[in-house]
């Protein structure tokens, strides 16, 4: 990648669909041209046209708004979407995707009872995407919580740094469930961190999607660390706006979280290390910085 010219974010910054629910995702499309966002993440799930290609094309076309990303329907909620079975979903979201000039499908690591399609997960995902251009890229997930207790729900586990995938999705809302170093995470991802969904989140465990800068997750530096890498992915605003008592409310905590994302991806200047709005980041490669290596790296 290119490095980007002072005062222009490194990467495009989308809006999941998923952010304006119980909107649907024709809202989804309007509020993004409305705030500006450069494309959408189209969350597949239960509403029809978040399902068919030809809808979704229509509506970009409409809205002058690109879908960048794909997000198969791997939720509990979706588990009977297109199909229930795991692998024609994923095939599915491919063809979409490639349809849609979109490049990355985001997929989640399978649950533990699908375990014929947990076992031969990795190797699948590995050969799906020897077959197209599109990226898969699985996301970090967490164990689900009760009563303070972890529940493993997810196979091979929920954490996809400890299997050999080509790309990553890094979710700091996630991050924050699984009450994991964030930071750290995103090291181990490395050069293979290829999508980002920009969200808070708190250590109450459970998965709140807040606006970046409203929680405890290191948001701004793994923005800046993006700067500094080479990555040539997209970020994507995945917030939850279901308590929003309005829809001047919704749009505000959206325009709020582009703003901030859009903000922490401008590369540093001269003189902009140690101000304020930009974290206190040197302008040099740090080795200890997730998302971050030198020349040639």
């Amino acid at each position: 990648m290119e490095q980007s010219p002072i005062g222009v974010p490194v990467a495009k910054v989308a809006l999941s669909t998923a952010s304006v629910y119980p909107l649907d995702t024709a809202a989804a499309f309007a509020i993004a041209a409305r705030l500006g966002y450069d494309g959408v993440e189209v969350m597949v799930w239960t509403d029809p046209i978040s399902q068919d290609p030809d809808a979704l094309r229509a509506l970009s076309d409409r809205y002058g708004v690109p879908i960048l990303a794909v997000h198969a329907p791997c939720l509990l909620i979706t588990r009977g979407v297109w199909t229930t079975d795991p692998w024609e979903k994923l095939q599915r979201s491919r063809r979409a995707a490639e349809r849609l000039g979109a490049s990355t499908v985001v997929v989640h690591p399978p649950f533990r009872w699908q375990r014929s399609y947990a076992r031969a997960f990795v190797e699948g995902i590995r050969r799906m995407e020897s077959e197209t251009e599109v990226r898969f890229a699985v996301e970090n997930m967490y164990p689900w919580r009760y009563r303070e207790r972890g529940v493993q729900a997810y196979a091979p586990g929920w954490d996809p740094t400890e299997e050999d995938y080509r790309h990553f999705t890094l979710d700091l809302s996630h991050t924050a469930s699984s009450r994991s170093d964030a930071l750290a995470m995103a090291k181990r991802m490395g050069e293979r961190l290829s999508h980002v969904h920009i969200a808070d989140g708190t250590a109450s465990g459970t998965d709140e999607h807040l606006v970046p800068g409203r929680g405890t997750q290191p948001c701004a530096e793994i923005l800046a660390g993006l700067t500094r890498s080479g990555f040539d992915g997209t970020v994507v605003a995945e917030i939850n706006t279901r308590r929003a008592m309005s829809g001047t409310e919704r749009e505000k905590d959206l325009a709020e979280a582009l703003e901030f994302t859009r903000r922490h991806l401008i590369p540093e200047g001269p003189g902009d290390a140690g101000h304020p709005d930009r974290a206190g980041h040197p302008g040099d490669p740090d080795p200890d910085v997730p998302g971050t290596r030198r020349p040639g790296g």
